[in-house]
């Protein structure tokens, strides 16, 4: 072995990794079986123990997902159904466990890799003396539609595919990160979007308790998990796409998965424009693993008890309405027929309440006021719902992120869903000819990422978000004060800063079931 590469034994066998700056990284260690053939639409299985030393120079096969969708897949991913692997970032190992961060990507539960740019686990590994994780998980048809529904007794398919990997991952984490150096006593678990949407889910999900330890949630649709009574509808749709009928659903197994990936793109487009506001593809309240709706869970008292920061960006929505994306309602049109689709789908609710709620955006005819109510409904007060029942019992606190960079003001995207993402990471410049300092900026967003950095790494390590360099304290969300970290040029904590938004909304979940 010379210094550019480090072979560590683990339950499965021999990795190699490579010198990457002060770390090693290993890329692409399968951490279940592949997902072809017999594992469509089944539960991860174990990776098979593999001979000699595996190489793990390159990423692995990424989900399959469409080649056409807004994250870009870069010319050395290749996607594929063997794609259950996961990447760590390590100190070279001295005897010493550090704590362990494993990372959810986000992507709408339909997108996205772990071997994205701005995912590079080095600088976080770096600057915290920590083990990063970043996991592949299956996606869109493949993953989160939930199939169960067309299960026939010589054809099983099994719900909630892409949590079980989730879980999975989380299960090789606990019995190999030590090998790596990482301590599987000391996790946190990460994710962005529909990565904190899986966190927030996994934290009501019971055979994923005690696989992680800390929990942070960045924007989760924490709402946007449905009833098996909406996913069979989605499931038949999706056999209509196809032209396959129900008493042939056994084919689906065998289709080349470009097929429905294709099937599943048609969905993503169809179902959030006919009912705005919810998603084609999301985690379903099977009763079997993910027994209750997870907000109503977090209400009941049923989340597990682990420390906890979850918050959203100021300016959520705007990505997508610059983007065109039919994901999030971003106009008064698309804002009104997703709260007539909700007092459809919900007869418990109150019509006044909505009436209540929909009088409170007075703007609401104008652009802005459409965004601020579906960023409310979609981030804001799922994440407050979250938080209030969490902290009856776990030490809990809130952000809201509202940084921007010249350009971002500009251009009005402003802190703009994932925009937090290279603050976190440290990983700015990942997109090609990024525009983000085009204006300027770099030095103050960089001080702003050396801050969030620095309490997520102090979460990870002592429970506790406090950046040890004399920012402001980040005192624990508690129902009485709320005291909230608003992320800026300058951080600065403030009560209940959306007490007039979460006053009219109540404490009463809305979301379609």
């Amino acid at each position: 072995m010379d210094a550019e590469t480090l072979v560590v034994d683990c339950k499965y066998g021999q990795a190699r990794g490579y010198r990457d700056g002060a770390t090693y990284v290993w890329k692409g260690i399968p951490y279940a079986g592949s997902t072809a053939g017999d594992g469509r639409f089944r539960s991860p299985e174990a990776p098979e123990p593999w001979n000699g030393v595996l190489d793990c120079a390159r990423y692995g096969p990424i989900a399959p997902q469409s080649p056409d969708g807004p994250i870009a897949i870069t010319p050395d991913m290749t996607p594929g159904e063997d794609c259950l692997s996961l990447n760590i970032w390590a100190p070279e190992p001295d005897g010493e466990l550090r704590p362990v961060l494993v990372w959810i990507h986000g992507g709408a539960y339909v997108l996205g890799y772990s071997g994205q740019k701005i995912y590079d686990g080095r600088h976080l590994c770096e600057t915290g003396d920590v083990v990063v994780v970043t996991v592949n998980y299956r996606l869109g048809a493949l993953g989160f539609l939930d199939l169960s529904s067309l299960s026939t007794a010589d054809c099983t398919f099994e719900s909630n595919l892409g949590l079980r990997d989730q879980i999975a991952a989380l299960e090789w984490v606990r019995d190999c990160i030590t090998a790596f150096g990482g301590d599987p006593a000391d996790v946190t678990l990460f994710g962005e979007s529909s990565g904190g949407g899986s966190v927030t889910t996994l934290l009501t999900v019971p055979r994923a308790e005690g696989l992680f330890h800390r929990a942070i949630a960045q924007s989760p649709p924490a709402t946007s998990v449905y009833g098996s009574e909406r996913a069979a509808t989605v499931a038949e749709r999706f056999l209509e796409i196809l032209d396959v009928p129900r008493v042939a659903v056994a084919t689906l197994r065998s289709l080349p998965y470009e097929q429905l990936v294709a099937a599943g793109e048609t969905l993503v487009g169809e179902i959030p424009t006919r009912v705005p506001g919810t998603l084609a593809m999301a985690p379903v309240v099977d009763r079997d693993l993910v027994p209750k709706y997870p907000v109503a869970a977090f209400q009941k008292g049923l989340s597990h008890r682990v420390p906890l920061i979850i918050g959203s960006n100021r300016d959520e929505p705007s990505i997508f309405r610059f983007m065109n994306s039919p994901l999030m309602p971003v106009d008064a049109t698309a804002v009104h027929a997703m709260l007539e689709a909700l007092a459809s789908d919900r007869p418990d609710l109150d019509p006044e309440r909505l009436a209540e709620i929909v009088a409170a955006y007075p703007d609401l005819p104008k652009a802005s006021g459409a965004m601020a109510l579906s960023r409310d409904a979609a981030f804001r007060m799922p994440v407050l719902w979250v938080a209030e029942a969490h902290a009856r019992h776990s030490p809990t606190w809130v952000y809201r992120f509202d940084h921007a960079t010249p350009i971002l003001k500009a251009t009005r995207l402003g802190a703009a869903h994932a925009t937090e993402l290279p603050y976190v990471f440290g990983n700015f410049g990942t997109l090609g000819r990024d525009p983000t300092f085009w204006l300027g900026g770099r030095k103050g967003a960089s001080e702003v990422a050396g801050r969030v950095q620095r309490r997520w790494l102090a979460f990870a390590r002592h429970g506790v978000p406090a950046a040890l360099d004399g920012s402001r304290h980040w005192p624990p969300y508690e129902p009485g004060d709320r005291l909230t970290l608003l992320i800026d040029a300058r951080d600065t904590v403030v009560a209940d800063p959306d007490r007039e938004m979460r006053q009219v909304w109540g404490d009463r979940v809305m979301g379609f079931t």
